[in-house]
């Protein structure tokens, strides 16, 4: 059985990398700016009342956004604290009436902000426990025609590392993450894409998830002699002609709210 997320592991890694995140994480970043392309195909105005961003880390995707659409209230949400910085960093400047940070667990936070025009999540949903709970949490806080935007990991996703250590997330497919929302929201746009990334040694690929902090499922401790096999394995099974590859997964989703 594939472990759930541990949460305080992943608050405190990605804690850790907050400030090398906007760096390392490019295809994050890519996929930021996908969301914010299909919200405006979906016929996102460029004022949008309210918003709520779910995981906004170090503030990409709010960066991204506030970059096309003004907002009256802007709630932004993470796990860790720390991300209050960053996301007011970008607020700063912007078409924003007010923004307030919300720190906590998305899956349990309480009060939810009602009556949203926008929920909009960036390469977080892949963490949560229950997603089939959180579409039901979001259907309940958005106005119905309103819009839930999401990038997440698909089923491919660091298959590298699943192979070499045998743990890996609970990633979904396209068509189950479509199931699971289906009571509350209707698809508008999907897109899926497997990416095939060269690094220069299974170090660099190792140093990348540091800085992105993404790697959130508990393992065995490392030794110096496993970190070493490691790397020769790593070499032998995953290597390129200029390096080693590393597999990322990227789904997004654009996702209407029902009529009530």
């Amino acid at each position: 059985m594939i472990p759930l997320p541990d949460k305080q592991l992943v608050g405190t890694r990605f804690g850790r990398s907050l400030h090398t995140y906007r760096r390392s994480a490019f295809i994050q970043r890519s996929m930021a700016m996908e969301l914010v392309d299909m919200i405006g195909l979906a016929g996102m105005p460029t004022h949008i009342a309210r918003v709520l961003e779910v995981g906004a880390g170090s503030a990409i995707l709010t960066s991204a956004l506030l970059a096309t659409r003004s907002v009256g209230l802007y709630f932004a949400n993470d796990l860790v604290e720390g991300s209050r910085e960053f996301v007011m960093r970008a607020v700063d400047g912007r078409a924003v009436g007010e923004c307030r940070f919300l720190t906590g667990d998305i899956e349990t936070l309480s009060p939810l902000p009602g009556e949203l025009d926008l929920v909009i999540s960036n390469a977080t949903v892949q963490w949560l426990h229950d997603l089939r709970a959180f579409f039901g949490r979001m259907a309940s806080s958005i106005l119905p025609g309103g819009l839930l935007a999401f990038s997440t990991f698909g089923t491919g996703n660091m298959r590298e590392i699943a192979h070499l250590e045998g743990v890996s997330l609970p990633y979904l497919t396209l068509s189950e993450i479509g199931a699971l929302a289906s009571e509350g929201f209707e698809p508008v746009f999907v897109s899926e894409q497997e990416r095939r990334i060269e690094f220069s040694s299974p170090e660099a690929v190792l140093h990348h998830i540091r800085e992105t902090g993404v790697n959130g499922v508990a393992g065995r401790s490392w030794t110096m002699a496993r970190y070493r096999q490691f790397l020769d394995r790593y070499r032998e099974s995953f290597s390129t002609g200029g390096g080693v590859s590393l597999t990322y997964h990227p789904i997004c989703c654009c996702f209407r709210r029902r009529p009530a």
